[in-house]
């Protein structure tokens, strides 16, 4: 469970900053102090990162800068809908980037990059499409649906990386068994 919430952790903070905007704008606080906040936080996490040492990875400075320019937008339009649409051209950028076959590769060893590479490709293009999946409902949600877009950047984006990391995770781990890369652990401490 701790490599889950390990693989978790830079979605969470890469999109703490909409969190806290999303947050706010559903509380009813005043459009320019929600994105003041999460703006700051935002801020906040690529300055926290830099402080520890951690390289700053270039979709987190994209992030960064989008937020920027949206928190921007909102608070000359005073429309909350800049800062809304961000989170899509984000999952765009990402879609894209995941249309590369063989994008997903570097995560695991080279025994299953070997053994398993035509099923890390195919999984590396289901997350593509729900990036930009993701990106268009965003975007439409945003425009045409704004009350419920506090609900949706919420719900949707976190429960369906969550359910398709589950379902890889699980069969990704099947498979190693079955090929021999991982051996099932019988009893003990760390035991599935």
């Amino acid at each position: 469970m701790s490599a889950f919430f390990y693989a978790l952790r830079p979605v969470l903070f890469d999109s703490l900053g909409v969190i806290v905007f999303a947050v706010l704008f559903a509380m009813k606080v005043d459009v320019v102090v929600a994105t003041a906040a999460g703006t700051a936080v935002a801020v906040g996490v690529v300055l926290w990162a830099r402080f520890r040492g951690e390289p700053i990875a270039a979709l987190q400075w994209i992030s960064l800068i989008s937020v920027l320019v949206s928190a921007a937008a909102t608070l000359l339009t005073n429309d909350p809908r800049f800062v809304m649409g961000k989170p899509s051209v984000l999952y765009a950028l990402v879609g894209v980037v995941m249309l590369r076959g063989g994008w997903m590769h570097r995560y695991v060893p080279p025994v299953a990059r070997e053994r398993m590479g035509d099923l890390l490709t195919r999984y590396g293009y289901l997350w593509a499409g729900l990036m930009l999946l993701t990106g268009l409902l965003n975007l439409v949600v945003a425009v045409a649906f704004t009350a419920s877009w506090p609900l949706f950047i919420g719900v949707f984006p976190l429960a369906s990386k969550l359910a398709l990391f589950g379902i890889q995770f699980t069969q990704m781990k099947l498979a190693a068994r079955r090929m021999g890369i991982v051996q099932p652990q019988v009893g003990g401490e760390g035991a599935a």
